[in-house]
C-alpha cells in the first residue's frame, strides 16, 4: 500500500472491560470498547498489532483506572470535521472529577442551539475516556447515553469521584432502554 498510514494497535484488559488502543506516529487515534473486531480501516491505513507501541498509553490508562492520573500527557491524532474537533477539544476541558450538560458543552463550542449536534460529535469520538464524553450528562443531571455504555458511563464517574443527585440517575429513556432490555432477556430465557 502506497504512502499508507500505519496504525499500529493492542487490546489491553481495563477494569471497565476489555480497550483496543490505536496510535499513529502522530498520537492516540483509537480507544474503543473492544467488541472482538477491528473497526475497519480507512482508505490507505494499515493495522499492526503491537503491544511494545501502545506501552506509554496502557502505562497512562493503568494509572488512571488505579485512580493515580487526572490528566492524560499524551498526543492526540483525531480525525475528524472541524466542528467535531472542536466538541472534542471542549470535552478535553472538562477537568477530572467535573461533568456539564450537553447544552453547556454546546454553548462552549459556539452552538448554543447545537446540543443534538454536540451529542452525536460526542458519539463519534474515536477516543473514549481519554477524550472524556463520560463527563457529560443531561441537563437535569440524569446519565444518558454512552458508547461504552451506561454502567461504564457510571463506573468512570465514580472512579473520579463524581456523585450526582446523591445516587447516579439515568434518564428515563435509558431507564425505559433498560427495562425493556430485560424483558427480551426474560422471553429468551423462558424460551430455551
Amino acid at each position: 500500500m502506497r504512502d499508507a498510514r500505519t496504525v499500529r494497535y493492542f487490546c489491553m484488559p481495563s477494569p471497565v472491560g476489555p480497550l483496543l488502543l490505536g496510535a499513529t506516529e502522530e498520537g492516540l487515534c483509537c480507544l474503543h470498547f473492544y467488541s472482538g473486531k477491528l473497526p475497519k480501516p480507512a482508505k490507505n491505513e494499515l493495522w499492526i498489532e503491537s503491544k511494545e507501541a501502545l506501552q506509554p498509553y496502557r502505562k497512562q490508562l493503568d494509572s488512571y483506572f488505579q485512580g493515580e492520573l487526572r490528566e492524560f500527557t499524551f498526543k492526540l491524532d483525531l480525525a475528524g470535521t472541524p466542528f467535531q474537533k472542536r466538541c472534542w477539544q471542549a470535552l478535553c476541558e472538562i477537568p477530572y472529577g467535573k461533568t456539564c450538560s450537553y447544552a453547556d458543552l454546546a454553548r462552549k463550542v459556539g452552538s448554543p442551539r447545537g446540543f443534538r449536534a454536540v451529542g452525536q460529535a460526542n458519539h463519534t469520538n474515536p477516543v473514549a475516556i481519554v477524550v472524556p464524553c463520560h463527563r457529560v450528562i443531561g441537563a437535569n443531571g440524569s446519565l444518558t447515553g454512552y458508547g461504552g455504555g451506561m454502567d461504564v458511563k457510571e463506573k468512570l464517574l465514580r472512579l473520579e469521584g463524581i456523585a450526582l443527585q446523591g445516587t447516579l440517575a439515568f434518564s428515563t429513556q435509558a431507564s425505559a432502554n433498560k427495562a425493556g432490555r430485560a424483558k427480551l432477556a426474560a422471553r429468551a430465557s423462558e424460551s430455551a
